[in-house]
């Protein structure tokens, strides 16, 4: 897994910050470290492809990128021939079954894990960049075949990982009681909650936290910690 080049974020857009505004320097690291000059775009996770490209064009070309969706063309052959692959928020079971049912997921995981081309999700694009998508908070609105996602790093993620408001009167389970329920199951393992700000630097067999906050790192027969940013994962992997 030596190959791995992947920044994911838990969102792309944070409070006081324009789109992607927040990870720009380790976004441009990620790519300008890799000779990246074109970008592909997969929007897979809304409907209006075309509107997400445009959103999403819009500020990575400004930092002197070509972006290219990946629906304008063939998506194997655009995958194939990528020089880094961006996927972006939105539902993370629509975008999981679009990846399915273009044949995407293995061919994308070996360009990642053996060729070595970038690899930036957000939201969505970063649930499916996980060991499963089991860990999104998006409402299962469709049904992919299967939940394993790209399998990029051996654990799960909570994007946009919120605390309990001690003040609130809302007496439904916290984002915390879920994750610890779900990993109550044999099979489940490792879950980050990212919370908004918050990005995982994976470059080789090293992963650091990076972003404006910390996270929470629940581990099974563990309590939850808190990890502070650069703190050094790459035991994780």
């Amino acid at each position: 897994m030596s190959a791995r080049n992947i920044l994911l974020l838990s969102s792309s857009r944070v409070h006081g910050y324009e789109y992607l505004e927040y990870a720009q320097k380790d976004i441009n690291n990620l790519f300008r470290k890799n000779n990246v000059s074109k970008v592909l775009f997969i929007p897979y996770a809304l409907k209006d492809h075309d509107k997400y490209l445009a959103t999403v064009e819009s500020v990575l070309s400004k930092w002197g990128y070509d972006v290219q969706g990946i629906h304008k063309g063939d998506p194997k052959t655009l995958v194939e021939h990528a020089e880094a692959i961006f996927i972006g928020g939105g539902n993370t079971f629509v975008l999981l079954k679009a990846l399915y049912d273009h044949g995407l997921v293995e061919l994308i995981r070996h360009r990642v894990l053996h060729e070595g081309i970038p690899y930036l999700g957000s939201s969505a694009g970063t649930n499916v960049a996980t060991k499963s998508i089991a860990t999104t908070n998006d409402m299962p609105i469709v049904y992919p075949p299967s939940f394993e996602g790209l399998q990029l790093v051996p654990f799960n993620i909570n994007p946009h990982y919120i605390d309990h408001d001690p003040t609130s009167k809302h007496k439904g389970e916290t984002r915390e009681e879920r994750i610890l329920q779900y990993q109550e199951l044999s099979h489940a393992g490792i879950v980050i909650g990212l919370r908004e700000g918050c990005t995982l630097l994976i470059e080789g067999n090293s992963m650091i936290l990076k972003g404006l906050s910390r996270s929470r790192l629940f581990i099974p027969g563990k309590s939850p910690e808190e990890i502070e940013v650069d703190t050094d994962l790459s035991y994780l992997l």
